[in-house]
């Protein structure tokens, strides 16, 4: 099947619009990278599994477009992990070090955790500074680089320190996929499955008939999937842009997700733990399932949305050892919580999400422990 042919340039509109470009090759237009640099500093924030591969690269072309940079980088460890106060600061005293004025800007070169990491240290920095947004993740590229939530984690749960700070500009190049590791890339598959479920079900049925396609890293197909992807959140941002209703709608699988990576302790390369897009698969199909508890959805739609991720070798069923009541607690922290009352994404079957407010605990326990 085919679906309509999406834009590779993609407007985000709002008070402080930017464009979302998807291509092959960006990283080294040293003059597209420099044109969005106001001032003479900029930082580099990459971490140690991507900056080897790109951040030479990525400096080389923008001193060559503007020899009069004060170019700074910093690396971090990779993995959710990272995703700390600590590192927060070390990209304050990086930028503190280069000497950083109002007009400088901060290049986040990499996935969720730099994208996350590097947002909130610009919008700090001096009360706001300029972010550009340079996935290198399928993740990341299809939702964390776009609008504007930054954040890192704490020990009592996932993204509680942040700022909603939207970038100047997003730079996917898609040839940062062909370095991508297998597990990562599906990952992003989970998020860019969440759109179909969430509002588009033609979205959903051509993510099945192309798996074999993306799962195999396919060119066409996977920046077909990106432009659909951010054409979606870019639409929802634009109008909620500091999530006091739909855009919650793309939490869909987060509040159970966030959950799951708390208590279980953060992925990162090296350990077992479910990554971010791992954690959002099984949080969607906690979601199905709550929701036709409910009598919202039918035992149909669940299975299709579990079959589809299973398409993709998505984890689909909660880890063994978590306790339903310790993940409870996790998630009654969650953001979009009102007055202590749980505040979910739940569906009434593919491509119709709504946000439900005071879900009943019960309910939730009797899906955690089931």
């Amino acid at each position: 099947m085919t679906l309509p042919r999406s834009s590779r340039s993609v407007d985000v509109d709002g008070a402080q619009p930017y464009t979302i470009t998807i291509a092959p090759g960006l990283l080294a237009d040293g003059a597209r990278l420099a044109s969005h640099v106001r001032g003479r500093h900029v930082l580099l924030l990459s971490d140690s599994q991507v900056a080897p591969h790109y951040a030479a690269g990525v400096r080389t072309a923008l001193l060559q477009a503007r020899p009069d940079l004060q170019l700074g980088e910093l690396v971090i460890a990779a993995g959710e992990a990272s995703k700390t106060l600590d590192n927060f600061g070390a990209a304050i005293a990086a930028l503190a070090e280069l000497g950083a004025t109002r007009d400088a800007c901060v290049f986040a070169l990499g996935g969720g955790v730099v994208g996350d990491l590097a947002g909130f240290a610009a919008a700090c920095w001096m009360r706001g500074v300029d972010c550009v947004q340079l996935p290198t993740s399928l993740l990341a590229m299809v939702d964390s680089s776009v609008g504007g939530k930054t954040a890192v984690d704490i020990p009592q749960g996932k993204n509680l320190v942040g700022a909603f700070h939207p970038p100047r500009a997003v730079i996917a190049d898609t040839d940062t996929l062909r370095t991508l590791p297998a597990r990562e890339l599906r990952a992003g598959l989970a998020e860019v499955i969440k759109y179909g479920a969430i509002r588009d079900p033609l979205f959903f049925q051509w993510l099945h008939a192309e798996r074999r396609a993306l799962l195999d890293s396919d060119a066409a197909a996977l920046a077909q999937a990106i432009a659909r992807s951010c054409e979606h959140k870019a639409e929802i941002v634009a109008r909620d842009p500091l999530e006091k209703g739909e855009r919650a709608l793309l939490n869909l699988g987060h509040t159970f997700g966030h959950a799951i990576e708390t208590e279980q302790g953060y992925g990162a390369p090296g350990n077992d733990n479910l990554n971010h897009g791992e954690a959002v698969a099984v949080g969607m199909v906690l979601a199905a399932r709550l929701s036709a508890a409910l009598g919202m959805s039918t035992a149909q739609d669940t299975e299709a949305l579990r079959a589809l991720l299973h398409d993709f070798d998505l984890p689909t069923e909660i880890p063994a050892g978590l306790s339903p009541e310790a993940l409870l607690g996790r998630m009654r922290l969650d953001k979009k919580n009102i007055a202590g009352r749980l505040r979910l994404v739940l569906w009434r079957g593919i491509g119709k999400a709504e946000v439900v407010p005071d879900v009943d605990e019960a309910a939730v326990l009797e899906i955690l422990a089931s």
